[in-house]
């Protein structure tokens, strides 16, 4: 039988040949490239001509392009659309990725020809992209154990096999907890508040899981939000808070406790095994915050100024819930609430008023304009490339004189098979190698509400934010112009990956973007001027409350990892002791944030939740630039393209932002942002 991933993909634009790919396929595909890799690797360390550049970096750079083409889409898949078979074979699949992944940075030979270029009089005459290049191989074999010998080395490969399964199956077991909860409400006085979208879409999901009657309602977070925002009745609000807070934290199967745990002991193992103080240590040699007292600096600066507002702001919510009759102190599940109904009494809109100007089809062509307007670029939709699931939508993104650029994917629904979330990942990264330029293959993934039989799918303005996000991440990989895959797109350090999605959310507060896309889904109406200010106005509600609550996420973060040694203390002790900085709640002992925390324990965010704040900064710096001369001018638009968005990771990213800016960032930038200043 033809295995299709092992065959040159005879597809449009040579996309992923979804459609002919079979489970089966996946295993002994991802094996035979392991296999091919292997076979490269063994051709540079045999090569008898002296090290070079050319023969070393470029050749190690370029080997294991088909096991970076196969699994870049099987694990996409298993985020997006898995299933429990997909999911077994991560489980066998992963294991042998990783190994030969620690075989490759443990292969002594191989280091030997990197160390002899890295120290070579070539270093001198490389370009600066090649000289990044040079520099980062061979602090990847230093930071993966190079240097390592006998037990020491055996007990890293050990290592580095645990942490990608535990990384794993932490993953399935929260998205096995999220689609276990339901909430059958048969009763429509319990569903008072809620808005009459939110009841049609939870009257759909019943009619889809097969219920006779009734609203269906899960901690999905289309379903999730507009129940704690809205529903009047609290008791079903707790109910719903507490199963959203409890994932990965029940006495069943898919309980997290020890695997956090052990997930944070090994990694400190592991960085202690290769000279770190700390995971913290270790991660943050790769990036700009360099050390853990610089997070803690920025830390500081934030808790500051944000904590005496944030304890003025719940006060304020609290006050509107005494007007009310209800309950004080206030609970978790009672802040969305109440502080919803604050923000209509202050500005007098909620998402329920803006909804109707943001039909999803409208936001999408808005960011599609937002990115024309700014760097000439097309997206024109194509329905002869192949999707993986019949809602994705499929576009061919060309440049301002209408030549190809890249392939564009936008997968918008929650489903069973895909986690819960947002994000952005590339199913083929871009390079120039002999001769040829290889465009990107870019998708971003959403979890927002579908359309109903009589309603479209209408964005929160929280989702509208979203959209833009992941799609300022899309355009660095859309946008990508370097010469080296592995230094290009999103291949940058993980706390600047951040600059791109969130500077991108600025424009959704400006009229001249709104003005293209926020249009009545029922009349056409361009969304009216006093609301624009209402969003405006509106945009730093509950600022210092978001700033202390981000904040007290990343130290829970460090908490896990910037520690020699995890204390003996159960997961909740350790969550609390972290948490007492920036505590502002009641204490609830049935819910926790580690066992479901998957940024940190299977995404690539260990130690580095911080970087969502520490691009705050950037992106609120970088956006003050660009509204010196209006926020479509071209110039700034080409400086950033040409200087932060074309250069993926081939230059320090200070460099690359200074190039930018002509300066380094503000870190006020972000409290003037904010109103904390």
């Amino acid at each position: 039988m033809t295995n299709p991933l092992l065959q040159p993909f005879q597809t449009v634009f040579e996309t992923a040949p979804f459609e002919e790919i079979k489970l089966e396929h996946y295993q002994p595909a991802i094996e035979a490239a392991i296999a091919e890799a292997k076979i490269e690797i063994d051709e540079i360390v045999k090569n008898t001509e002296t090290p070079n550049f050319a023969n070393t970096i470029e050749a190690l750079e370029r080997s294991g392009s088909l096991m970076g083409k196969i699994t870049s889409i099987f694990f996409n898949l298993n985020s997006a659309e898995t299933s429990d078979d997909m999911q077994a074979i991560a489980q066998s699949v992963s294991p042998l990725i990783t190994a030969f992944s620690t075989e490759l940075l443990l292969n002594e030979q191989l280091f030997e020809r990197v160390k002899f270029v890295f120290k070579s009089e070539e270093k001198t005459s490389l370009t600066d992209e090649q000289a990044y290049l040079l520099e980062k191989n061979y602090k990847s074999f230093i930071r993966n154990g190079a240097n390592l010998k006998g037990k020491d080395r055996e007990r890293l490969k050990e290592l580095n096999n645990k942490l990608s399964m535990l990384s794993l199956t932490f993953s399935e077991h929260v998205l096995k907890d999220t689609n276990a909860f339901e909430l059958l409400v048969e009763n429509e006085a319990d569903l008072v508040g809620l808005p009459e979208g939110a009841m049609q879409a939870a009257k759909a999901e019943a009619e889809q899981k097969g219920y006779a009657s009734g609203w269906l309602f899960t901690i999905d977070y289309p379903s999730y939000i507009p129940f704690m925002k809205y529903a009047e009745n609290r008791e079903l609000r707790q109910k719903m808070y507490l199963a959203f807070g409890s994932k990965g934290f029940q006495e069943n199967d898919n309980n997290n406790e020890d695997l956090v745990i052990e997930i944070a002991k090994l990694r400190a193992e592991r960085a202690q095994l290769l000279g770190y103080k700390t995971h913290a240590d270790f991660i943050l040699e790769e990036r700009m915050a360099e050390k853990p007292a610089k997070v803690y600096a920025l830390w500081d600066e934030l808790i500051t100024y944000a904590l005496p507002k944030a304890k003025e702001e719940l006060a304020e919510v609290q006050a509107l819930a005494d007007r009310e009759g209800g309950p004080s102190p206030l609970e978790r599940w009672d802040f969305s609430y109440y502080s919803e109904k604050l923000q209509m009494e202050k500005f007098a809109i909620n998402d329920e008023v803006l909804k109707p100007y943001f039909k999803l089809e409208n936001v999408i062509s808005g960011a599609f304009q937002t990115a024309e307007k700014l760097f000439g670029i097309t997206f024109k939709e194509r329905t002869d490339i192949q999707k993986y699931h019949k809602d994705v939508k499929t576009f061919e993104v060309l440049d301002a004189k209408g030549i190809h650029l890249a392939v564009f994917y936008a997968d918008f629904f929650p489903r069973p098979s895909k986690r819960g979330g947002a994000w952005m990942t590339s199913f083929r990264g871009q390079n120039k190698y002999d001769g040829r330029e290889q465009r990107p293959h870019v998708a971003i993934v959403c979890n927002f509400t579908k359309p109903t039989a009589d309603k479209p799918s209408l964005l929160t303005f929280n989702e509208v934010t979203t959209l833009f996000h992941e799609f300022g991440h899309a355009l660095h990989g859309l946008l990508a112009n370097g010469y080296y895959e592995s230094l290009s797109g999103t291949s940058v350090f993980w706390d600047f990956v951040e600059l791109p999605s969130q500077l991108m959310e600025n424009w959704c507060y400006e009229k001249a973007c709104l003005d293209l896309f926020a249009k009545h889904f029922k009349t056409g109406e361009t969304i009216p001027e006093d609301l624009i200010q209402k969003i405006k106005d509106g945009m730093n509600f509950l600022s210092a409350y978001q700033t202390v609550r981000q904040v007290g996420l990343g130290q829970l973060d460090m908490a896990w990892h910037d520690r020699q040694e995890i204390p003996n203390k159960s997961v909740y002790e350790v969550e609390t002791e972290a948490g007492a900085k920036t505590a502002l709640f009641p204490e609830e002992k049935r819910t926790i944030t580690s066992t479901a925390f998957s940024h940190i324990f299977s995404g690539g965010y260990s130690a580095g939740y911080y970087s969502y704040k520490w691009a705050e900064v950037l992106e609120a710096d970088a956006f003050e630039y660009f509204k010196l001369n209006g926020i479509f001018d071209q110039v700034t638009a080409l400086k950033y393209r040409e200087n932060i968005l074309e250069k993926g990771g081939s230059q320090h990213p200070m460099a690359l932002y200074k190039a930018f800016r002509g300066q380094e960032p503000d870190s006020k930038a972000l409290l003037r942002k904010s109103g904390l200043i």
